[in-house]
């Protein structure tokens, strides 16, 4: 791992982080003049679709920056998790900075919006970027290879972290839909998900998707060390 494409990778994601909270703070004097809470305010048609197409960007823009700085698959897949990491623990330490906000680690917050809302405790994700920013360093400092097993198991582990974060939104969403086809049937999400206030985070979940990804993390690592000294 050459220290100069990590300074500059770490630059960029920091960079990126202040940029992207930069536009939270500007939603937030529109719609939350108060401060953010739950449950959400109405936005237009036009901001909803802006903040999807960035949410999309934001992520090419991760991904273009592993792909020029890798020279295999795996390195790639490691300067993409660290530039994300980095990113988004910045993006929470800017907001902090700037509107105080989050209060504290167990503030909930929309994480992100895609295939549906996910929501959780900043800590939570911030956890979960901790493990990125391990996995990032080691796939580079290690030269380590994912092999398909390895692939499994994080990707398991992903699977279960995903649940978590989507499930008392799901769980919101599919509660009140079932009221809502007694009466008629509409489309009525964006209505419904403007309702929404988060209740529990089911920790017991995310939990064993964190310990799931961290073996993962584990065993690459072990293993080809132990492969590698033979």
């Amino acid at each position: 791992m050459k220290k100069h494409t990590l300074i500059w990778i770490t630059i960029f994601a920091i960079t990126m982080g202040i940029f992207e909270g930069s536009v939270v703070v500007y939603l937030r004097a529109l719609y939350y003049p108060n401060g953010f809470e739950f449950p959400l305010q109405v936005m237009d048609n036009q901001i909803i679709i802006t903040e999807f197409i960035r949410e999309f960007a934001s992520l090419f823009m991760l991904l273009s920056v592993g792909i020029l700085a890798g020279k295999s698959i795996s390195q790639r897949f490691g300067w993409f998790l660290y530039s994300f990491a980095v990113w988004d623990i910045i993006y929470y330490v800017f907001l902090y900075l700037i509107l105080g906000w989050p209060e504290s680690l167990l503030t909930w917050d929309i994480l992100f919006l895609l295939p549906v809302t996910w929501t959780g405790p900043v800590i939570a994700p911030v956890l979960i970027s901790c493990l990125m920013i391990i996995l990032g360093l080691l796939l580079n400092h290690f030269d380590l290879k994912i092999r398909k097993k390895d692939w499994v198991i994080l990707i398991c582990g992903s699977f279960v972290v995903f649940i978590s974060f989507i499930w008392d939104y799901c769980r919101f969403i599919i509660t009140n839909l079932n009221h809502t086809l007694k009466e008629s049937f509409s489309d009525k999400i964006v209505e419904i998900s403007m309702q929404y206030v988060p209740k529990s985070f089911p920790w017991l979940i995310f939990i064993i998707g964190f310990m799931i990804i961290s073996s993962g993390i584990t065993i690459t690592f072990v293993q080809q060390k132990a492969h590698k000294q033979i």
